[in-house]
């Protein structure tokens, strides 16, 4: 493969088998990462070594599809990540489907109306020929084409069927009309309006389930639309400032920018002067609005509702936070449930199924059950019209992107479909503690010292703590910092931080200081009741006791957890003691205390082995354990590394419900999903032998089709009407 990904925009995708008919072409023509997502008409893959980014688009368009980015496509490909051109399906190809529907309208109502009017004219078989070939021309053009070049690649399509049924009754009425024209026989031969009603009841159906299954991506569109278009930057020299409106798309890292009051937050970035009061609430899911001041971190997209600051841009473009969260919710969909797989596979043999009853309906009803070959030909015809599998392929994925999309714009981040089916099947949940079940925000409650003064003990632990990253040593730099100049050691020179055991360092005289948990002081003392001990050449000099409040609903959360059946545990590499301390305020079912990032994969692993397990942690200690869990919940501050290390991310790490939330609408969506197949299949269950006894007419038929899908795609929409985040 080239180090070349393409993304194309693709419509006249309709189904699941439309998207498979897309990927088996690719797959043979040796793209690699084929992904085809037939709801955003997008397909993306990997360019082969010998390919030629044209040929590929070439051969997608002859398979009766269309690339309507090419032109962008192709003046990108020598770049590194060619970018979908935009999100929605563009409007000239829906358009067209209009123009051809209302066009076959034109034709077919007068088909139609000889049926009820005494009108000679109408009843005439040429007049009838002659309305109804210009329907016939335009269903060709709109399902012929892609049936035939379904069927050469391999996987018929659902067009193979609407093309059947539509043009045996043509060719059936043709001959009838040719070979009993001026005869008393002619009538039992005319269908010309089951021809022309077929093509456009299944386009009115193509219509409406377009512009619903729209809506079950009103999420990425919102996001999208938070986006701000328009900059304030300050430009100039020192004191001869100048602030000028620019594109977003202009501004580059370290960009001074000016944010005045009801102003969007242009790109991340950092304040540096003005305080503000931001409302976050588009991205975290937090209803109230939070202060922010000089150093604090801002995110794009956010609203600044009351205050002025001046902001240095960090991440700009594709790097920005409400960026990855669409981009991340786009991609959803790439990763499948383990359900959609079932049904995928259904729809891929289910037309050739359908071909085959449909032969078998003609020969039955016309050998064994006498029927005439009228009636055995509309039997069969109903039946290939009547089966379509496009409430199968809407499904799953519609649910998903209603799903996926709610929870994005609550603040919860879910990567795919496969995370929300294991998320809601989850048996166990492990939390991590600092940071995650506490809000990391310590303070010292007690220290005891051994032949050391307190004050020089905090200007000790000033200097070794700062460079440490861990939320417990920023606590502690900041409330220490008043002493740095009580430590009366040397010059500290060597650090070193071990995960899950603590921080050393040592002077230029050789002295070696430890601030460790439990872990590092067993050797010497028994009592491991303290947050963190001090040595001094292994020597222990002092103890402290730390406090760290409990987050935001973490008590509610827990209990609603195991009302749902749900086993909590804690798992932390703080002391035994504290874990024990805040399991039992919590009501936990157990507790791992003094763990090491190594020792928490094996407890994980251990509980996968019993069970699906989720893990719930902070997205940088924790990744490796996240990674291990059958689902990893981070709880972060909208940071890169939580967003990899987890399959879903909770962008309000203040609030611990957001854990239930996100359980609530996997257990919803999942739902959803079962109830649509249930549907699908039922229907076809139930639809198809009506058919082929008779009890349905083709055009009743395709109607009872086209409905078949706006119930599924209703269905999935009635996830944005439930109460999840109540």
């Amino acid at each position: 493969m080239k180090d070349e990904n393409i993304a194309l925009d693709v419509t006249g995708m309709s189904c699941t088998n439309c998207a498979l008919t897309i990927s088996k072409y690719l797959e043979k023509q040796g793209m690699g990462n084929v992904y085809v997502d037939f709801i955003q008409g997008k397909v993306k893959f990997s360019l082969a070594y010998n390919a030629k980014v044209q040929d590929i688009i070439k051969g997608i368009n002859s398979l009766g599809y269309q690339v309507v980015n090419s032109a962008d496509v192709l003046s990108n490909v020598s770049g590194d990540v060619v970018r979908w051109s935009g999100f929605a399906i563009p409007p000239p190809n829906l358009n067209t489907i209009e123009g051809r529907f209302y066009l076959c309208v034109i034709f077919t109502v007068p088909l139609l109306l000889h049926m009820f009017l005494n009108n000679g004219v109408l009843h005439n078989p040429i007049v009838q020929l002659i309305l109804c070939i210009p329907v016939i021309i335009i269903g060709m053009k709109q399902f012929g084409k892609s049936a035939f070049n379904s069927i050469k690649s391999g996987i018929p399509n659902m067009d193979v069927l609407i093309t059947l049924g539509s043009l045996s009754a043509f060719i059936y009425s043709l001959f009838g009309t040719i070979i009993y024209y001026n005869t008393d026989q002619l009538h039992n031969f005319l269908f010309y309006e089951t021809a022309a009603t077929i093509i456009t009841i299944i386009m009115l159906g193509n219509m409406i389930e377009s512009r619903s299954v729209k809506q079950t991506t009103t999420a990425i569109k919102d996001l999208t639309a938070i986006q701000p278009s328009k900059a304030k930057m300050i430009v100039g020299e020192f004191n001869k400032n100048e602030i000028i409106e620019v594109d977003i798309n202009s501004i580059a890292p370290f960009d001074v920018l000016l944010v005045n009051n009801g102003d969007k937050i242009p790109v991340d970035g950092e304040i540096i002067f003005g305080d503000a009061t931001i409302d976050e609430s588009m991205i975290t899911g937090e209803s109230m609005p939070v202060e922010k001041k000089k150093g604090d971190k801002v995110i794009g997209g956010t609203i600044l509702v009351n205050g002025s600051i001046k902001m240095l841009a960090k991440k700009v473009g594709k790097d920005t936070v409400l960026s990855q969260i669409i981009e991340l919710v786009k991609n959803a969909q790439s990763s499948k449930p383990k359900i959609q797989r079932v049904g995928d596979k259904v729809s891929a043999i289910f037309v050739p199924a359908v071909v085959l009853i449909a032969i078998i309906t003609f020969i039955i009803s016309a050998t064994i059950a006498k029927l005439s070959i009228t009636a055995s030909l509309l039997d069969s015809i109903a039946v290939l019209v009547i089966s379509c599998p496009c409430a199968m392929g809407l499904a799953t994925p519609t649910a998903l992107m209603v799903g996926i999309g709610r929870a994005a714009k609550n603040g919860i981040l879910i990567k795919g479909g496969e995370t929300i089916e294991n998320f809601a099947t989850i048996k166990t949940i492990v939390f991590d503690k600092t940071g995650t079940l506490t809000t990391g925000k310590f303070k010292i409650d007690k220290i005891e010292t051994f032949g050391i003064e307190e004050n020089e003990i905090k200007g000790m632990l000033y200097h070794i703590e700062k460079h440490s990253s861990h939320p417990i040593a920023k606590s502690l730099v900041n409330e220490c910092k008043a002493f740095a100049n009580d430590f009366m050691g040397n010059t500290l020179i060597e650090f070193k931080e071990e995960k899950g055991l603590g921080i050393s360092a040592k002077d230029n005289a050789g002295t070696t200081y430890l601030i460790s948990s439990y872990q590092g002081a067993k050797d010497l003392t028994t009592d491991a009741t303290h947050s963190l001990y001090i040595c001094r050449n292994r020597d222990l000099i002092a103890t402290i006791d730390l406090t760290d409040e409990l987050k935001l609903n973490a008590k509610e959360t827990i209990t609603e957890l195991k009302k749902k059946g749900i086993k909590t545990i804690l798992l932390s590499g703080d002391s035994n003691y504290k874990c024990q301390q805040i399991a039992n305020d919590l009501g936990m079912d157990a507790f791992y205390g003094e763990q090491s990032p190594s020792q928490k994969i094996e407890v994980i692993s251990k509980l996968v082995k019993e069970a699906p397990t989720a893990m719930v942690g902070d997205g940088i200690n924790d990744a490796p354990a996240l990674t291990k869990a059958t689902v990893g919940i981070s709880m972060s501050n909208a940071t890169q590394v939580a967003i990899n290390s987890a399959q879903i991310i909770i962008l309000n790490s203040s609030d611990l419900s957001f854990v239930i939330k996100a359980l609530n609408l996997s257990k919803h969506t999942l739902l959803t999903i079962k109830q649509n197949l249930f549907w699908a299949f039922f229907y076809n269950i139930i639809a198809i032998p009506f058919a082929a006894i008779g009890m349905l007419s083709p055009m009743i038929a395709a109607m009872s089709m086209g409905f078949s899908d706006v119930i599924v795609v209703g269905n999935s929409l009635r996830l944005n009407l439930k109460k999840i985040f109540s």
